[in-house]
């Protein structure tokens, strides 16, 4: 080889090595910021605690996969013990690949479970050719994973919900069902009998996916909720991301507003006493000086998640 051709090659070789450098820097830091909101969400929420067994719900997407892992990590980190097992329902789904969680947690040396039951077919039979099947599947699920939550001894139950998925069932709620609801961190079954969590809170979905690509993991498509192009959901989804292009900060707002609500500065009579409500002669703070605020003005007031977040 001749030394002109060295040269080309030693030239062309540096900018890969920093380039590879510039991207191991970068994995490492969406790793951390998993670590860090996950562990401020499940603080914030008391959702783990001293001698819990957490059940992970795993169906083999992005998310649930984000979960596990910094689960793991955080077990590793945490001052007080707690279990992890993996559970997946298995739904009998066409296609569905029943290899694929087996071998990837038996290689991660994590406790598994998986659940055969065929709701699949419920479904497919119940909802008409074109309706949407969530709400079916999920309450079919729901009752499942209970149940096996009880057989595992189970204290808490977590799920890989994240931000995106909390911001899209609040406009879903609001606009369609004419309720503020959204999709608590945690939450308390029907039943009284289970503690429902999710770590992923304050994770955006660009991370959980961006994470998944970094860690390359073995991801199984839903064929059925998944499959369904027209759900209200995915064109929620669809403007939440046009917000974010178009008007940067609007749904770090929102999102924040979740956790700041002002009861008085509502109509539902049942969460302030408005019948009852009289002048006191002493000044109030959630009076009507509320309304001098200028809320555009205040671009730098941000919760620290979102706060933290723009650090990133």
């Amino acid at each position: 080889m001749s030394d002109l051709s060295m040269t080309d090659f030693s030239a062309a070789a540096v900018p890969t090595l920093k380039q590879a450098e510039k991207s191991a820097h970068e994995n490492n830091k969406l790793h951390k910021r998993l670590c860090r909101l996950v562990g401020q969400a499940i603080g914030d929420f008391n959702m783990i605690e001293d001698g819990d067994k957490v059940m992970v719900c795993l169906s083999g997407g992005k998310d649930s996969y984000a979960l596990l892992d910094v689960l793991l990590t955080l077990r590793e980190r945490a001052p007080i013990h707690f279990d992890i097992v993996a559970v997946n329902l298995d739904q009998k789904q066409p296609n569905f690949p029943a290899h694929v969680l087996p071998d990837y947690l038996t290689r991660l040396d994590v406790p598994f479970h998986i659940e055969n039951q065929d709701t699949y077919s419920i479904v497919k039979r119940v909802i008409p050719e074109g309706k949407t099947t969530c709400s079916l599947c999920s309450r079919l699920r729901r009752g499942i994973l209970y149940r096996v939550a009880d057989e595992l001894g189970a204290t808490k139950i977590a799920l890989g919900h994240h931000r995106d998925d909390i911001l899209e069932t609040f406009f879903l709620n609001m606009f369609f069902g004419a309720k503020l609801k959204g999709m608590p961190p945690k939450l308390q079954s029907d039943d009284g009998k289970h503690i429902v969590i999710r770590p992923l809170a304050y994770v955006k979905e660009a991370d959980t996916t961006r994470y998944a690509e970094i860690k390359q993991f073995p991801i199984i498509p839903c064929d059925l909720c998944g499959s369904q192009e027209n759900l209200q959901r995915k064109q929620l989804k669809t403007m939440l991301r046009e917000w974010d292009k178009k008007f940067p900060g609007r749904v770090d707002n929102v999102f924040s507003a979740l956790s700041t609500v002002v009861p008085s500065h509502l109509m539902d009579h049942d969460l302030f006493g408005f019948s009852g409500l009289k002048a006191t002669g002493e000044p109030v703070m959630d009076g009507d000086i509320a309304f001098d605020e200028e809320p555009c003005a205040a671009s730098g007031a941000l919760p620290n998640v979102v706060m933290m977040q723009s650090m990133d």
